[in-house]
């Protein structure tokens, strides 16, 4: 039989009707989630996937929650329960099948009709604070196995049977977890998203008809990997390769953990491979990166350099090839190491290193590193709070620009990390000041941090609170303090990272840069979180562009006339002639 045939209109209707049912499973997490973590950062994903666990849509997610891993996991979901029945949904955390990392509990849920035909999967991820970690963050750094880390794993445990929770899993986690109605909150609102995107899958079946949506997700796929193989056939042929070394931590190297990155392109074939071998083994700390993260974190460095129009789909994903290590730090790590911080600090640099080598290719491709993860402003804080005599755990959000400079544009002050891909919000300061017992004293860009180049890296920000009536814990894996974001094509880098206790005298003493601080009453945490990388030459930057940032504060005249070669004069304007003299 002859497979039905949709026409550019149908499938484009189709493809905004998909995303729509994502967009409304999102919606309900930021509207109903308990957590800041949810409904002020929005640190969550949703996407829906065939049957077959090929990834369809996203909607705006996270890229890496959900590029690669939402397969692994569905596919997990389908083995360890071959027999699905309309009703079911599972609870799946697990590093080991394809989750990001443990913080990020995820419901799965079959869309099964009345007939239990098995035609679509949701899923619904939201990251979550504390987990049962042995200590209060889900950023355990230094945890030399999943043991040490204390989390909670779930790898595709059921959780709704029939429609109906199965308690003994919720009363598991709420004697293990240090906040267990935020936790609960956050669980139910992850189940309501997945019902929802279930529900409306189910209506758009009977609507349209199963077998115009199957035929759509085919064509779709096809359509998709088209659009990847014409944008790789812009990219100039030829292989390249570039590295980014994470700093040091203990049980790590002392010069660091390098991530080095080939990529071979054949834009004849329409095809790109991303070799990730040349990488160290796995290690005993919490920096691993999963399997998911690993895959998601190269397919990002790949859909930076190339037409952002693109849909991002099992389509699209079949033109890259990918080569990991097995047991790599960065590649597919085995049990029980732990990957507790799977999602951010190696990951980042396994982007970086890939869009650095995607612009060795050739100018106009790929993008200089992003800024390093995770510095205090944005740490796990804990402890008990003197208004209500209760114990909270949260992350915050109060700042991180990270993001790197373009071959078309500059950099992104909003983007958190580059496997955020700037959907997180930033917090508001008077929110977390409301729901924690916290003062926020600084937050602002500083001046001559940006990675310069012809288009310039975001600045760094530097944020400072302290606890407020009460004792605070702080947990957080900072990077950059050494290893700097690196630009591309003659890019500079951007400036260093730190991070400080300032006592109640004023003196700043400097931190561990993986650690847990305790702060008392009075003292603050200082955090110098970076930008990124510039790309091209600084000295080929648009004058007007420069003479905006000095305008706005984000470089001094004299770094405008020592970096960029642009003379601004007193009146703040370009004096044309005396940087015509600079630039010949």
């Amino acid at each position: 039989m002859t497979a039905k045939q949709l026409d550019g209109a149908q499938l484009a209707i189709l493809a905004n009707r998909f995303e729509g049912v994502s967009s409304k499973m999102g919606n309900t997490l930021l509207r109903t989630g308990r957590s800041g973590v949810l409904n002020r950062a929005k640190d969550f994903s949703c996407c829906i996937l065939t049957a077959d666990c090929d990834l369809l849509a996203v909607a705006e997610s996270l890229p890496i929650h959900v590029l690669s891993g939402p397969d692994i996991m569905a596919r997990s979901m389908k083995e360890f329960h071959p027999d699905l029945k309309k009703g079911d949904a599972f609870l799946h955390n697990s590093p080991y099948h394809g989750c990001s990392h443990p913080a990020d509990h995820t419901i799965i849920m079959p869309v099964i009709d009345d007939d239990g035909v098995h035609h679509f999967t949701v899923l619904a991820k939201a990251h979550q604070a504390d987990i049962g970690n042995s200590i209060p963050t889900t950023y355990h750094g230094t945890a030399r196995d999943v043991y040490e880390e204390g989390a909670l794993i779930f790898p595709a445990v059921q959780v709704l049977k029939d429609y109906e929770t199965v308690e003994d899993i919720v009363r598991m986690c709420q004697l293990r977890i240090r906040v267990p109605e935020q936790w609960h909150g956050d669980f139910l609102a992850m189940l309501g998203s997945a019902l929802i995107g279930e529900r409306e899958l189910l209506a758009l079946g009977k609507e349209v008809g199963w077998d115009t949506l199957h035929a759509f997700t085919g064509q779709w796929f096809e359509y998709s990997e088209k659009r990847m193989a014409d944008a790789i056939g812009d990219i100039p042929e030829g292989k390249a390769s570039a590295q980014s070394t994470h700093d040091a931590i203990p049980d790590t190297p002392d010069e660091g953990i390098k991530v080095t990155s080939r990529v071979s392109v054949d834009p004849a074939a329409g095809r790109i491979e991303v070799d990730l071998l040349d990488n160290a083994d796995q290690m005993n700390c919490g920096l691993n990166v999963s399997e998911s993260c690993t895959r998601t974190a190269a397919y990002i460095g790949v859909f930076n350099s190339i037409d952002h129009t693109v849909p991002k789909n099992a389509g699209s994903l079949r033109r890259i090839e990918l080569k990991l290590k097995d047991a790599g730090v960065v590649g597919i790590p085995r049990h029980p190491i732990s990957c507790s911080a799977s999602t951010t600090n190696l990951a980042d640099r396994i982007t970086s290193a890939t869009q650095r080598a995607m612009a060795e290719l050739g100018d106009g491709f790929g993008m200089g590193e992003v800024g390093c993860f995770c510095p205090p402003s944005t740490a796990v804080v804990s402890g008990n709070d003197p208004r209500s005599g209760k114990p909270y755990v949260n992350q915050l959000f109060l700042g991180h620009t990270a993001g790197a400079g373009a071959p078309h544009q500059d950099a992104w002050m909003t983007m958190l990390h580059v496997g955020n891909g700037g959907m997180c919000f930033i917090d508001s300061v008077e929110l977390d000041e409301v729901y924690t017992p916290i003062h926020v004293h600084t937050r602002r860009l500083i001046t001559d941090s940006e990675g310069a180049g012809r288009f310039r890296g975001a600045p760094g920000i530097e944020v400072e609170y302290g606890p407020v009536g009460c004792q605070m814990e702080a947990g957080f894996v900072h990077d950059g303090n050494i290893h700097v974001p690196q630009g591309a094509r003659g890019g500079l880098a951007s400036a260093r990272s730190n991070q400080f206790k300032r006592i109640r005298n004023g003196e700043l003493e400097t931190l561990d840069q993986c650690t847990i601080a305790w702060i008392e009453d009075g003292e603050t945490l200082v955090s110098i979180a970076q930008g990124g990388g510039g790309y091209g030459d600084p000295r080929s930057r648009d004058p007007e562009r420069v003479l905006k940032d000095v305008r706005e504060g984000l470089i001094s005249r004299e770094r405008a006339e020592n970096i960029y070669a642009v003379v601004i004069a007193d009146d703040l304007s370009v004096d044309a002639a005396r940087t015509a003299e600079l630039r010949n």
